[in-house]
């Protein structure tokens, strides 16, 4: 049997952020951290939905993976609910990268590009995959592992709790070893440390704690564009020292809101927080007395239209298109080219390429306008070679900097007209 050891944990806004949108929960033996996106508050808020989402979190007989998957898709329903109701926060969301001792096995779910790392025996070893565009071309071999690391389109994530109504949710279980340390990070460190000098700091020291605000120096160091977290734990043999039980629930708001190491126990007892469970089925409600054929009719007619339109709404996710932004910027959209009456769209942007249409060799402007309707994977790879064939015409190609990071998708959204080639949604061109 394993224990934790030692815990560390450090949030920072980093040196071009006013605000910190990232949470994180250091509750032994259960870790997690979350990165919010949406702009204004709403990535703040999201980021906190994800970690409450463990308060409590009743596991019942549940397995470790299902248990933590289960508790990322109860927090995508909550955030992606409460977007939809809340204009202020329409289109936020968040990653999630959470992890689990339990014996002698450390379980781990995770959704984003926010990661986990295991350093064993002076080696650093990723855990998880990003959820990005630029992981996607890298595993597709369309670019190296040095061109991937300072691609602009690196912050860009295809996967997020709250986008979407359903969310996929990685998870994985692997052996434990004794003196193995587990580090929990947003890419607000990943972007701005390499791999190779997070492996020395947690080499150069025993003291986690040392270890864990060094490595949030050095971010901020090299520049902190982003909001920086960083929790990490260290394992033993269950018979050494004492358990740590202290329970920490820590997010952008919550030292002003007394959820510290020693205050997050009472402030949980008067937080509104559901409680972690399988979401719940929809069922039908009661059936109702019969008021007359016609009335049964009209309730049959209805259904069986909201039964086509939800196929149809699912059948258009599974397809994508190529189209320009309202920058003009050559993009991606998920869905069908076509708009219904009261500018309902029944398309949104994924994300947008750094060129322009006008940018691109009028021998292949006809593969952007003419909407033609592809997998996912063939309209990326038709997107990057576009984009290739656009920076070899012009040196100076006449385009606006890709938008930043995702964070920017709740005013997009609410700024956003209707159009045949625009459309806004669940990107994450990121301000993290």
């Amino acid at each position: 049997m394993l224990r934790v050891a030692e815990a560390a944990y450090r949030s920072d806004p980093g040196r071009q952020r006013t605000a910190n949108e990232d949470s994180y929960v250091a509750r032994p033996p259960l870790f997690a951290v979350a990165d919010g996106m949406g702009g204004a508050q709403a990535g703040e808020v999201a980021s906190r939905i994800a970690a409450e989402s463990f308060e409590p979190a009743d596991r019942g007989e549940q397995p470790a993976e299902t248990w933590l998957r289960t508790i990322a898709e109860v927090a995508n329903d909550r955030i992606h609910n409460l977007s939809r109701e809340d204009a202020t926060v329409s289109g936020m969301g968040t990653t999630l990268t959470a992890a689990l001792l339990e014996g002698e096995e450390v379980t781990l779910a995770h959704v984003g590009d926010s990661r986990a790392y295991l350093y064993r025996d002076g080696e650093l070893k990723l855990l998880t995959s990003d959820h990005s565009l630029v992981e996607e071309l890298r595993r597709q071999g369309r670019l190296t592992d040095e061109q991937a690391e300072d691609h602009p389109q690196r912050s860009i994530i295809t996967r997020a709790l709250g986008p979407e109504s359903e969310v996929d949710v990685d998870t994985m279980t692997q052996s434990a070893r004794p003196g193995d340390v587990y580090l929990l990070c947003s890419d607000g460190l990943t972007t701005m440390v390499r791999e190779d000098r997070i492996a020395e700091i947690l080499a150069g020291t025993s003291d986690l704690d040392a270890a864990v605000s060094q490595l949030v120096r050095e971010a901020n160091e090299a520049g902190g564009r982003d909001n920086i977290t960083v929790v990490a734990f260290r394992l033993e043999e269950a018979e050494e020292g004492a358990e740590l039980t202290e329970a920490t629930l820590i997010g952008p708001s919550a030292e002003e809101a007394g959820l510290t190491a020693a205050g997050v126990g009472a402030a949980a007892d008067t937080r509104e927080s559901a409680p972690v469970q399988a979401p719940a089925r929809r069922t039908a409600p009661a059936p109702l007395r019969r008021r007359g054929r016609t009335i049964a009719k009209v309730l049959v007619g209805v259904l069986v239209f909201a039964g086509i339109v939800a196929g149809a709404v699912y059948g258009a996710r599974q397809v994508y298109f190529l189209g320009t932004d309202e920058g003009g910027r050559v993009a991606l959209f998920r869905g069908l080219p076509y708009e219904l009456p009261f500018d309902i769209e029944l398309y949104s942007e994924v994300y947008s390429a750094p060129v322009t249409l006008a940018s691109v060799p009028e021998d292949r402007r006809e593969s952007v306008t003419e909407h033609e309707l592809r997998s996912r994977d063939d309209a990326v790879s038709l997107l990057t070679d576009i984009e290739a064939a656009a920076t070899e015409a012009t040196e100076e190609p006449a385009v606006q900097p890709p938008r930043e990071r995702g964070r920017q998708q709740g005013q997009d959204n609410q700024q956003r007209q209707g159009g045949r080639n625009r459309g806004g949604g669940q990107n994450r061109s990121a301000q993290n």
